[in-house]
């Protein structure tokens, strides 16, 4: 998920369907067989996640830390999975510092999830397009997106820290892409230069 600041209003419904349909039928590239790390046993690659993208609940504790302090912390986490982009976990509003998440004008266009809102972080300091949220994620293909409905993700290059369990977490390359990257995940994963078309 990458936050984009416009100055038009987000599209219709009618207007999203069609963008996500056409962006859902473009084709994808996978970088040369050789170059995908096959998972050694305890890891997962990026390149088992599925396309549509997969929502799974999280077991372990997920942290967000900001401002010297924990400003998200769960164990009701839900991440989502696709294909070559390192995973983005979304925690519930009532396990994050809701008050400290100010909505901006940014949004982004998701062709599986629909419109996501850029939220700051607020406190001491301002942190621009912290974090992001789906108020009302597509249901067109029956995926569960509803489940991330109102949570909030986080970019981990944008706050303190972020932990999955006791592993801090390394944010996806690029800037443009929200994933958290855990030390058993192998790719290579989407995001770091020459990786614009997978």
């Amino acid at each position: 998920m990458g936050i984009v600041t416009v100055d038009r209003l987000p599209p219709s419904q009618a207007e999203l369907m069609q963008i996500a349909e056409r962006a859902r039928r473009s084709a994808r590239e996978r970088p040369p067989i050789e170059r995908i790390v096959r998972p050694e046993p305890g890891q997962e690659s990026v390149w088992d996640f599925p396309r549509p993208p997969r929502v799974e609940s999280v077991a372990a504790r997920v942290r967000v830390m900001a401002f010297g302090r924990t400003v998200a912390d769960s164990t009701r986490a839900i991440r989502v999975l696709e294909t070559a982009g390192a995973p983005c976990y979304y925690l519930p509003p009532d396990d994050c510092a809701v008050e400290l998440l100010v909505k901006t004008g940014g949004w982004t266009l998701c062709e599986w999830k629909g419109i996501a809102y850029a939220y700051d972080l607020s406190s001491e300091h301002l942190l621009r397009a912290a974090a992001w949220s789906y108020p009302e994620p597509l249901t067109d293909l029956g995926a569960g997106y509803e489940r991330i409905a109102g949570f909030f993700a986080f970019y981990a290059s944008r706050v303190g820290a972020c932990f999955v369990g006791n592993d801090q977490v390394r944010p996806q390359g690029g800037g443009f892409y929200g994933g958290w990257i855990t030390p058993n995940l192998t790719g290579p994963i989407k995001g770091d230069p020459g990786s614009g078309n997978w």
